[in-house]
């Protein structure tokens, strides 16, 4: 059985709280749309899925910092096999479109999966891939033991992308998690 950890990225209000855009918080999106991709996952048996945060007011850490090192902490102990860190992407151009990727390094096993997930986003939102990127700077995939990437699902900073991933946090879940799938069938 493969072991996935979903960390809905940032915290419903500081510390790390993230983006903000078209009256959302980035949290409320990584949140509702994390359950849905770890039940999803939950209901195959080939995965078990677990989520950073298990409610949606769930507030991790005490400072950036520490709200980090408290999601990758929970995953290194629960020895996950893969970490995905959801994300809403933002920025001044509220035209700036699509679903973006982060690893460690472009040699990582979590580089095909997470161009993968981009795929199947795609495929059920029609969010365009903007490609997936190393960024080792990055705490979440420098501090898990065990390959992570970081996926922007869309632009929160966009009216329309934000609408979808609001209002249609199933169809996020399920476009993630057929490129989970598929990155492994």
């Amino acid at each position: 059985m493969i072991k996935i950890f979903i960390d809905q990225g940032h915290n419903p209000k500081n510390p790390n709280s993230g983006a903000e855009g078209n009256g959302l918080q980035e949290a409320d999106l990584t949140y509702k749309i994390g359950i849905r991709l770890r039940d999803l996952l939950n209901s195959n048996p080939d995965f078990t899925s677990i989520t950073s945060r298990n409610s949606p007011d769930e507030i991790l850490g005490t400072s950036n910092a520490t709200s980090l090192a408290a999601r990758t902490n929970a995953a290194n102990a629960w020895g996950a096999d893969y970490f995905i860190s959801l994300h809403a992407n933002a920025s001044q151009i509220t035209t700036a479109t699509g679903s973006e990727g982060y690893v460690y390094s472009l040699s990582s096993k979590a580089y095909p999966l997470a161009q993968s997930i981009l795929k199947g986003l795609y495929n059920i939102t029609g969010t365009v891939s903007r490609g997936v990127f190393a960024r080792p700077t990055l705490y979440v995939l420098r501090k898990t033991a065990m390959p992570a990437t970081l996926i922007e699902m869309g632009f929160i900073t966009n009216p329309a992308e934000a609408a979808a991933m609001n209002n249609d946090p199933a169809s996020y879940a399920l476009g993630m998690y057929n490129g989970i799938v598929s990155y492994f069938t």
